[in-house]
Parts: structure tokens; sequence; C-alpha cells
């Protein structure tokens, strides 16, 4: 007999199905209930709400679990690289060899932008953030490939629009930065790999000599790989809400950029180094900043503990903060900002305050301390964020467009404004 869950409302019991996952998860579909029952539920923030069904990741916070597609985050951090973590969170499966470089060739033809989108980036004042450009940028592919908007677009075609946004994402963030700090913008080599492409048209300056470090292009591999999907999280939300409406891909992303942009979501790497460097600069003593962060009355804000999934450690955190120790170490550098991170975490958990709460380092924590050290601008974080969810973003917008089940997006509401009152004339008022 199936599982159902009973609902009472002015002494009328109601059955709602019981919805069982393929990891066990549990949820009770309540989406006949405004029509059964007249009533709809409240949930701010989607906090106990399950908005679709999805084969992309699988998250348990309780146990710090992450998974693509079945793949353990840890196995792909050691094992794989973007392009075919990529590979599998679009297309469900990890590449075999031919698939995998048939999608890198695609890749690096695709990885040129247009002439004249180069006027766009013209446009802009030198103290333009990054991210306004990258997300207007990406907009703006659309125009320059309209058959995404087509009503018969074919899966080849959509296929083709996938690997372009994902390969051009990398040179739009590159010619961003360029523009920033007053750079002739550099064109991708097709001899480079994706990661190592993109240190090239961040780092390299004409007519001077630039080599790739390929420890730095391992550690952006595990960057990008770490940040690649995350289930409904608030930008991933954004894409699956706009493309609800047939929005094209480009659109949608661009949408997800600017929702990822936030200091509470893809903007808390850059809040966390910010944080760091200013306990270093002030030299305040990490007993302060754990005390502050308890106290209710201070404006202090502790910035990258704590997560709303992860009741246990982050398992992404516990990848990157491996790999700050390795790649610092290879690269000769010491930072002193890890340092005070590596202290404030030991402090952090030995307090009870943090572990009755469960509040561990979470992803932010190590990634910014990471692309610090490989010489990438503080306001440059979110856009790291934003290529490597990009693979997540195409995904769920595959998935969303393939669902012949899917509607608009529309969450219901409840009304507390004033109930009906009457227009008064402006003589009268």
């Amino acid at each position: 007999m199936a599982e159902v869950a009973k609902l009472i409302i002015d002494g009328k019991e109601y059955e709602l199905p019981v919805i069982t996952g393929s990891e066990g998860e549990k949820a009770i579909d309540i989406g006949k209930l405004r029509q059964v029952t007249g009533h709809i539920t409240i949930d701010p923030a989607f906090m106990n709400s399950g908005s679709c069904y999805s084969s992309i990741a699988f998250i348990d916070g309780e146990k710090g679990i992450l998974r693509y597609r079945g793949v353990p985050i840890e196995e792909l951090a050691e094992h794989s690289n973007f392009v075919e973590t990529a590979f599998l969170l679009i297309y469900g499966h990890l590449p075999t060899k031919q698939e995998r470089q048939k999608f890198s060739t695609g890749l690096t033809r695709h990885s040129i932008i247009h002439e004249d989108m180069k006027n766009f980036f013209n446009g802009y004042p030198s103290s333009a953030h990054p991210m306004a450009i990258l997300s207007a940028m990406v907009g703006a592919l659309s125009a320059y490939y309209p058959n995404v908007t087509s009503a018969d677009v074919t899966a080849e075609e959509m296929d083709e629009n996938y690997v372009r946004l994902l390969s051009k994402v990398r040179t739009i963030a590159a010619a961003s930065y360029k523009k920033s700090i007053g750079q002739p913008i550099l064109y991708p080599r097709n001899d480079l790999s994706y990661c190592a492409n993109f240190l090239h048209m961040m780092f390299a300056v004409p007519a001077e000599p630039y080599v790739v470090d390929e420890d730095v292009v391992k550690a952006l591999n595990l960057l990008l790989i770490v940040h690649a999907d995350h289930e409904q999280n608030c930008s991933t939300s954004t894409v699956r809400i706009v493309g609800s409406s047939r929005a094209n891909v480009y659109a949608s992303v661009s949408a997800g950029i600017c929702a990822l942009w936030g200091p509470l979501h893809g903007g808390a790497n850059q809040e966390v180094i910010e944080m760091l460097q200013k306990i270093h600069d002030e030299k305040i003593p990490v007993s302060k900043v754990v005390a502050d962060a308890k106290d209710k009355n201070s404006t202090f804000r502790l910035m990258g503990f704590g997560h709303r999934v992860y009741k246990n450690f982050d398992p992404r955190a516990k990848i990157l903060k491996a790999s700050c120790d390795k790649i610092l170490s290879k690269m000769g550098i010491h930072d002193p900002l890890l340092d005070i991170a590596k202290e404030l975490e030991e402090a952090a958990l030995k307090d009870s305050y943090f572990v009755e709460r469960k509040l561990y380092p979470n992803v932010d924590f190590y990634s910014g301390i990471l692309y610090r050290a490989m010489g990438v601008p503080t306001n440059m974080f979110t856009v790291m964020f934003a290529i490597g969810r990009l693979p997540g973003w195409i995904a769920h917008y595959k998935e969303l467009r393939a669902d012949a089940n899917a509607k608009i997006e529309r969450p219901r509401q409840i009304y507390t404004g004033n109930t009906l009152t009457h227009y008064v004339p402006i003589d009268k008022r």
C-alpha cells in the first residue's frame, strides 16, 4: 500500500501522497492541495519545499555528502578535471574517451567571442564590477546566436549552445578582468586546456612570455569542480524559474549570475577574505573574533562558517583545506590569512557555541585563499564561482527543458495588506 500523509482541516481528513527519492529522502506531495482543500502552504525562503524532481546532484547535509550524478565529490576532486565533470553534470554520465575528446574540441572551437562584442566592453567604465559585465555579456550572447530562441530548435543545436556558453564564459570573464585593469583583451589559445586557457587570458601580457603553472591549473580545476553544482541553491533555482518561462539558456544563466552575485551566496568567499584581511590588518586576536561572533549585540558577523544545508562538515571545505596547504606550499607562498583561517577554525571547533550549533567551515572559507594565491583579485572571486557553477546551471536548464510536465513556476502568497479600500479623489484626501 502506498504511503500517505494525513491532513485534517476543520475536522475533514485529506490524504496526501508521500514520495520517496532514490536516496530514501521523503516528500509530501501537495501539488493538488489548493485544488482539493482551498488552502496553500506557507514556507518562507522555501526551506521545506521541493520545487522539482532532479537527477543531477544529491546532498545529505547531516552526513556531509555531496554527489554529482551519484559520483562522490571527493572522487571527482581527486581523479577528474572540470571539463569531464561538466560533461558528467550536463549529460548524466562520465564521458568515454571519444565523448570527452569531442566535448573538449567543441570547447576549443567556441572559445572566441564575436569581434563586435568587444565594443560592449569599451562601453563599461573601468570601475565596473566584473559580475555586472559578465551577466550582461552572457545575456547578450542570445543576440548573436538567435537559433536558441527558436521554438523548433533541435537537441543538437541546444547542445552546441551549451558548449558555446561553457566555453565563452571564461573568455568573457577574463576580458572583464582585463577591462578593469586597463589591459588589452587576449585571444584564447587552442593549444591550452580549459583552465590553462583561462589563466593565460587572465594573466598573460602581450609581448611578454607567460608560462602556465600546472600546479595552479590543478588548483583551478579543483575549485571549479567543487562549485559545479549544489542542488536547488539560490542561483540554480533562479535559472530554473527563469527557464520555466521558456526563456533561452543565455537569459536564464544571466539571471543566475545576478543571483549568485549577492554576498549571502556567491559573494561570500569575497566577504571571508575581507574579514580575514581586517583581522590581520587590525591585529585582532582570534579569541576576540570568536567572542564577537557569539555576542548577539555585536555587529560583527563571522563569514565562512555554517551552511543552510550542511549540518556537518561541508565536504567541499575539507577538499579545499587540504589543497590550500599543498598548493601554497608548492608555490612557495606563505599567506598570513591562511594562518588566521586555520587558527580561527581550530578555536571555533573547540568552542561549544559553534559545536552545538554545528557551525563548521563551509566552501567559502578556503576558496578565497586559494584564488588569492593564484593571483585572482578579490572582485573576481564571484566570477570564478560563476564559471564553476555554470555546468550545474546548464544541467538544470537542460533537465527542465526535457521535462514534458514542467510548468511555468508561480509561487503563491498570503496577502497581508489592506482589505477593500475605495479610491478617494485628491481634493478630499
